[in-house]
């Protein structure tokens, strides 16, 4: 009598965000969720519908987390910082990136940045439909610098990490690869660099130059 319920929705989600964190969207589950809380997946049904609703309330609590920021009022300048706001709310949660790749569900609260990308591409004199194409390349270009990003520092998390690119460097024939023979030494450190914001610049200048073409 007067004991608390063990199970609530917001134990749940915090449950939830540990193994996301720890372990990625293919590791959430819920009867995983269930066996952490030291409970039963019906249980767990009687505060969130599914796995969906589940991961929708996720997606939303962590984008509350990032304020509506002032836009510049150049459109190009207007466009970059949108862009560049849609990597920064996703960098520190990978699993977001997963949970979005299936292209329905969605933060209701995220969906500012969007707008602003789409209305910053308009700005710039596309169409909407062009700045929906827009917004679509940018898109798969983030979502792919994130993807491979995490992917590589897990790896190079190994003791072994870079044995096997090291071996198939120094077995390159120079005469049939020229230029990776000479770029062997120099490949880890060029390939490991921060260059999302000037890879995000270059493709925004180009998607304007279509547009103005």
């Amino acid at each position: 009598m007067g004991r608390p319920p063990r199970l609530s929705r917001e134990a749940i989600v915090e449950a939830a965000k540990r193994i996301l964190d720890e372990e990625g969207a293919k590791n959430l589950s819920m009867r995983r969720l269930a066996k952490d809380l030291e409970s039963t997946p019906m249980a767990l049904y009687h505060h969130v519908k599914d796995k969906d609703e589940l991961l929708l309330l996720l997606l939303e609590a962590h984008a509350e987390q990032f304020p509506r920021t002032d836009m510049p009022d150049d459109p190009r300048d207007h466009l970059i910082k949108a862009a560049q706001l849609l990597h920064d709310i996703l960098a520190d949660c990978p699993w977001i990136v997963e949970v979005l790749a299936s292209d329905d569900l969605m933060a209701v609260s995220a969906l500012w940045i969007v707008e602003n990308i789409i209305d910053g591409a308009v700005r710039c004199g596309m169409t909407p439909e062009q700045a929906v194409y827009a917004y679509r390349v940018i898109w798969y270009y983030t979502a792919g610098e994130l993807m491979l990003r995490v992917a590589r520092e897990q790896r190079y998390a190994r003791p072994d990490a870079g044995a096997h690119r090291e071996k198939a460097f120094a077995n390159l024939d120079a005469e049939q690869f020229p230029r990776l023979s000479s770029l062997s030494e120099l490949w880890p450190a060029l390939t490991s660099r921060n260059m999302h914001r000037s890879g995000l610049i270059a493709i925004v200048d180009g998607l304007l130059g279509q547009t103005t073409g």
